[in-house]
C-alpha cells in the first residue's frame, strides 16, 4: 500500500469511528410501553396525549415491498413504524397483522370449551382501530460503483467503508406515509420523508437490535431515518389538523358538474 493509500485510509477509519460514535448517541434503548418510552431517541416528534388507536398496513404486493425484501434482504416496516408511533405518544397501535391470527385463535379456543372458566376471551373487548397507515418507499437505485479494489485495503471494515464512499444499493431512499380514516376511508395526512447515502450513521429510531437490519445496515439506517423524517412531518402536520369540508357533504356529489 502506498503512503497517499495509507493515509486514505486512516482519513477514513477515522470518519467511520466518528460515524459509529454518532450512531450510539442516537440510538436509544428502544424500549416502550404504554405511553412510557425507555431511552427513545430525542429527536423524534412527541404528542402530550394520542390522537386516536392505529393500525399499520403494507402492501406487500407492491414492488417496493419486494425489492425491500428480496434485494435489501430487510425485514417488513411494520415493527419499525410501531415502535416509532408508540415511542410519540401520538397513537395507540392496535394489532392487525401476522398476531391477529393467534388472536383469533384465542377467541376460537374460548368457544371451543377447551379454555378455563374466567379466561375472558369473549365478545366485544377488541379495540377498533381508528386510522390505518400505510407506507411506501421510493428507490432511485444505482451500483457501487469502482471501489472494490480499493475496499480490499479496509479488511473487516469494506463494508462499513464502502457505504460511506457510495456503496449502497440505491443513492436515495424517499418514503411516503399515509394516514386513513377508517370509517369514512378518507385520506386524513400524507407525508414524505428521505435518507441519503450521506445520512450513514444517524442511528435508527427505537435503535434496539429487534428492529433488525433497520439498526446494523447502511441501507437500513438510510430507511429507518427516512421513515422518521417522514413520520414528524406528519405529527407536526396533524397538530394544526382542520377537517376538509366539501358543500353539501361529503360524498354527495361534489362540485364538479358532470353536465347533462
Amino acid at each position: 500500500m502506498t503512503r497517499h493509500s495509507l493515509l486514505l485510509s486512516a482519513a477514513l477509519l477515522s470518519v467511520l469511528a466518528v460515524s459509529d460514535a454518532a450512531a450510539g448517541r442516537n440510538q436509544g434503548a428502544g424500549a416502550v410501553a404504554g405511553g412510557n418510552t425507555s431511552g427513545g431517541n430525542v429527536q423524534l416528534e412527541h404528542c402530550d396525549a394520542p390522537m386516536g388507536t392505529l393500525a399499520v398496513v403494507e402492501d406487500t404486493n407492491g414492488d417496493w415491498y419486494q425489492y425491500l425484501t428480496s434485494d435489501l434482504r430487510l425485514p417488513s416496516t411494520v415493527p419499525l413504524l410501531r415502535m416509532l408511533i408508540q415511542q410519540s405518544n401520538c397513537f395507540v397501535v392496535v394489532e392487525r397483522g401476522r398476531a391477529m391470527n393467534n388472536m383469533m385463535g384465542e377467541r376460537a379456543l374460548q368457544e371451543s370449551g377447551e379454555m378455563r372458566s374466567g379466561s375472558n376471551f369473549g365478545r366485544g373487548q377488541m379495540v377498533a382501530a381508528d386510522y390505518t397507515m400505510n407506507p411506501t418507499i421510493q428507490f432511485s437505485t444505482s451500483n457501487a460503483g469502482g471501489i472494490g479494489g480499493f475496499l480490499s485495503n479496509f479488511g473487516s471494515n469494506a463494508r462499513i467503508a464502502g457505504a460511506l464512499l457510495g456503496g449502497l444499493k440505491f443513492k436515495k431512499a424517499s418514503t411516503m406515509l399515509t394516514l386513513i380514516d377508517n370509517r369514512s376511508g378518507v385520506q386524513l395526512a400524507a407525508a414524505e420523508g428521505e435518507g441519503r447515502k450521506t445520512d450513514f450513521g444517524i442511528g435508527g429510531f427505537g435503535g434496539s437490535g429487534g428492529l433488525g437490519g433497520y439498526t446494523n445496515t447502511p441501507e437500513g439506517k438510510v430507511l429507518g431515518a427516512a421513515f422518521a423524517d417522514a413520520y414528524n412531518k406528519m405529527v407536526v402536520a396533524l397538530r394544526s389538523y382542520k377537517a376538509q369540508n366539501v358543500e353539501g357533504g361529503l360524498g354527495k356529489g361534489g362540485k364538479l358538474d358532470v353536465g347533462n
